[in-house]
């Protein structure tokens, strides 16, 4: 069966057919050709064998021999169907021994011993079924020509023409269970075959596509081998064997090192591109000490992602036990705090001070809020919405809970429907987010923010995306590049996690978030998200 995977080996119908048999066979045909040329023509046969009819005989032996070899010429092209090639080899050779009896005044039964020979080919080549069949009509040909000759008067005999038939139907069976357990065994051999072969080329494939590179040096320091990652790292060199100093001279001092006894370092080596790989290396056999070395390139950008992602959560774990423990203690002095500031007696010097207590409870509180939802991350539960009627609800929603003053937040709806695929709760704490950040810091100096709010969708092919516009000075191409870090922030109220958070519930929604620069002054954080089943 072939398989749907292009990558994959599957055998052709033609394949699994024994063609060495076959071609075997048609030599042993050859043979028997040249036996019954050498009975006809050759003067010292000739000499001792009479024939009723030497013009039968000679005309019978080339014919024969021409046919063989007209058959071996098609069995080479190895593109003809074996049944029929064998069915009418067989057919010929019964016909052609049987002929060549015939023409004998005294018929040599060891001629009919040949036809053994095929008949177990045939059983090996075809079905049981077959040749038994063949067995049948040898043993009737080698038959009728013995009783025609009885009848012209020649002496025959009986039993020996039982035994030829008899061995006839014996070597059939027992080359047909040969043959079955041949073609079984050949079977498994060709799965067995192409399963190591697919593989092969999945290994390969994995190896080729694995980010991290891979090269195969030999203990004279040639690089045999390497994979799309580590041939991209090393500059593309040509394929070949090349000497690895000469590919990185860095690579090959640790490697030397490496192979010396010293301990390898963990310092990341930079190409001329600027990507850092950190080298590591084994040997492919444990107890070859200067043999060939498989070398390990790991992308340094890719280990530090996932040391801050391990950092992140346990600093997550750890910082929500902390908040929680934090939590009830500051609400309980900013309640105090706002209890103190309704006091009549209170200076105003010392209302100013408990001002300042009130804020920074709230920043707390802010803090504590994010730490929490860095810890939760609670899995996404999309479902289908329409965001032009979703946008409009959350600036309603928004604006009741915050007083905006002079500031305008405003939708931009689309004139056709959009409909997308998202937790609608998480969608609320992202925007909610890039809204606050948006009139917060989307203004120019003694003016008021102004932040729009549009869902899109360019066509039936494109994603549908929500953008957060805003008016304010923008953010430099410098500090653009590291706002989704986590814990970076630029101004002195913040946390550095807000836009952190954002990304990661867009990407478990299967969405995105990204800062949009705009040439007209200001900023746009742009969500592609997953068009809705339908």
């Amino acid at each position: 069966m072939r398989s749907a995977d292009p990558m994959f080996i599957a055998a052709n119908e033609g394949d699994g057919e024994p063609h060495r048999e076959l071609y075997a066979l048609h030599l042993f045909r050859i043979l028997q050709a040249c036996i019954i040329i050498g009975l006809t023509f050759s003067p010292l046969v000739t000499k001792q064998i009479e024939f009723t009819d030497p013009w039968l005989a000679r005309v019978n032996a080339v014919a024969y021999i021409l046919l063989t070899l007209i058959a071996f010429s098609y069995v080479r092209r190895k593109s003809q169907p074996m049944f029929w090639i064998v069915t009418s080899a067989m057919l010929i050779d019964i016909v052609a021994c049987s002929l060549m009896l015939l023409s004998l005044s005294d018929p040599i039964n060891s001629i009919a011993m040949l036809l053994m020979v095929n008949i177990g080919a045939s059983a090996v080549l075809l079905t049981p079924r077959m040749a038994f069949f063949f067995a049948a009509v040898a043993s009737m040909c080698v038959l009728a020509q013995n009783i025609y000759k009885f009848l012209e008067g020649s002496e025959h005999n009986p039993l020996e023409l039982g035994l030829i038939g008899l061995g006839y139907f014996a070597t059939a069976l027992l080359s047909g269970i040969l043959g079955k357990q041949m073609r079984a065994t050949q079977q498994l051999a060709t799965q067995r075959g192409l399963d190591l072969a697919n593989l092969a080329l999945i290994n390969e494939l994995i190896i080729r596509r694995i980010k991290t590179g891979v090269l195969v040096v030999d203990a004279e320091n040639r690089v045999h081998r390497m994979n799309e990652a580590a041939r991209n790292w090393l500059g593309a060199p040509k394929p070949g064997v090349q000497e690895l100093a000469k590919l990185s001279v860095e690579l090959a001092t640790r490697l030397r090192h490496w192979r010396q006894g010293q301990k390898n370092t963990s310092q990341p080596i930079t190409a001329e591109d600027g990507s850092e790989r950190i080298p590591r290396f084994t040997r492919l056999t444990p107890q070859d000490d200067n043999g060939a070395v498989l070398v390990f390139l790991d992308d340094n950008a890719l280990l530090s992602r996932r040391a801050e992602e391990l950092t992140l959560a346990s600093l997550g774990r750890l910082s929500a036990s902390i908040a929680h423990e934090i939590r009830n203690p500051l609400a309980a002095i900013q309640h105090a705090a706002q209890l103190l500031a309704e006091s009549e007696e209170l200076a105003i010097t010392d209302q100013h001070l408990v001002g300042i207590v009130i804020n920074h409870c709230g920043r707390l509180n802010q803090i504590i809020e994010h730490v929490r939802q860095l810890a939760r991350r609670e899995p996404s539960r999309p479902e289908p919405i329409e965001l032009n009627r979703w946008v409009q609800e959350f600036i309603t929603d928004y604006s009741t809970n915050h007083v905006l003053g002079s500031d305008q937040l405003r939708a931009t709806p689309s004139p056709q429907p959009v409909n997308a695929l998202i937790d609608p709760q998480q969608l609320q704490q992202v925007l909610w987010n890039l809204v606050q950040n948006a009139l917060r810091y989307g203004r120019m100096p003694e003016q008021n923010a102004s932040v729009s709010i549009s869902a899109r969708r360019g066509g039936p092919n494109v994603a549908p995306i929500i953008e957060i516009i805003d008016r304010g000075p923008g953010i430099p191409s410098s500090v653009a590049t590291r706002i989704f870090e986590p814990f970076y922030t630029t101004h002195e109220l913040g946390t550095g996690l807000g836009l952190y958070l954002a990304r990661e519930m867009c990407e478990s929604n299967q969405a995105t978030l990204d800062y949009v620069a705009r040439a007209g002054g200001g900023s746009c954080f742009r969500i592609t998200l997953s068009p809705a089943p339908g």
